[in-house]
C-alpha cells in the first residue's frame, strides 16, 4: 500500500515529473486502481488540503481531523477497485471524509466543540467590537454543537464547502429533499441562538 502523507501540502503543486498534474482526475483513479501508487500519491496531494478543511470544519479538532482524512485516504486506496468511472471523484472523496467524520461524531457526542475550528474567529480592530463578535462566535459554536451530526455535515458542505444540494445528497447517501430540510433546521437553529446577540 502507499503511503499517505504530507496532507498539508498545497493542491497542485507536486508533480514528480510525470506529468501528473494535469492528468484527469478519472484517469488517476483509474491508474492508482491498477496499483499505480504514484497517481494515488498525486490524488492525495491534489485533495487532501480540501479535505482537511472539510473534517476540520466538521469535527472542530485539527488533530483528529488529520487523522480521519489519513484514515479516509487509506480506505479510499483500498476502495478504489470499487470506484466508477462515471463518478467525480470529488464527490466520491467527500463521501469517504465525510462519513468518517459522522462516525467519530457519533463516538463522541454530546461534546463536539467547533473552538479549533479556525472558521469561527473574533476580527482584529476596536475591542467593544471584537468582545461582542468573540461572543457572538462562542454562541454560533455552541449552536453549531447542538445540530444533529447531519445537519452539522450539511451545513458545513453547503455555508463553508459551498456544495449544491445534489452533490450534498450524492455525498450522504440521501435525497435532495432531506438534504433541504437538514440545512433549513440547521439554519434556523442557528439563527435562533444568534439572535440574541445582534
Amino acid at each position: 500500500m502507499t503511503p499517505v502523507s504530507g496532507l498539508t501540502d498545497a493542491p497542485g503543486t507536486r508533480d514528480s515529473g510525470g506529468g501528473l498534474a494535469e492528468v484527469d482526475d478519472r484517469l488517476l483513479a483509474a491508474r492508482a486502481a491498477d496499483g499505480d501508487d504514484e497517481a494515488f500519491e498525486h490524488l492525495v496531494h491534489r485533495y487532501a488540503p480540501r479535505m482537511l478543511t472539510l473534517a476540520t470544519r466538521i469535527l472542530g479538532d485539527r488533530t483528529e481531523a488529520e487523522d480521519a482524512v489519513q484514515e479516509a485516504f487509506v480506505a479510499a486506496w483500498r476502495a478504489l477497485p470499487g470506484f466508477r468511472a462515471d463518478s467525480q471523484f470529488p464527490t466520491w472523496l467527500y463521501r469517504i471524509v465525510t462519513n468518517k467524520c459522522l462516525n467519530l461524531l457519533r463516538a463522541r457526542r454530546p461534546n463536539a466543540p467547533l473552538e479549533d475550528a479556525g472558521e469561527l474567529r473574533a476580527p482584529a480592530g476596536d475591542p467593544a467590537d471584537a468582545a461582542e463578535a468573540t461572543e457572538t462566535l462562542r454562541t454560533l459554536g455552541q449552536a453549531l454543537d447542538s445540530l444533529t451530526d447531519e445537519q452539522r455535515a450539511c451545513w458545513v458542505l453547503r455555508e463553508m464547502d459551498g456544495l449544491s444540494y445534489e452533490e450534498i445528497g450524492r455525498i450522504l447517501g440521501i435525497g435532495e429533499p432531506s438534504v433541504r430540510g437538514r440545512i433549513h433546521r440547521a439554519r434556523k437553529a442557528l439563527m435562533e441562538a444568534v439572535r440574541p446577540c445582534t
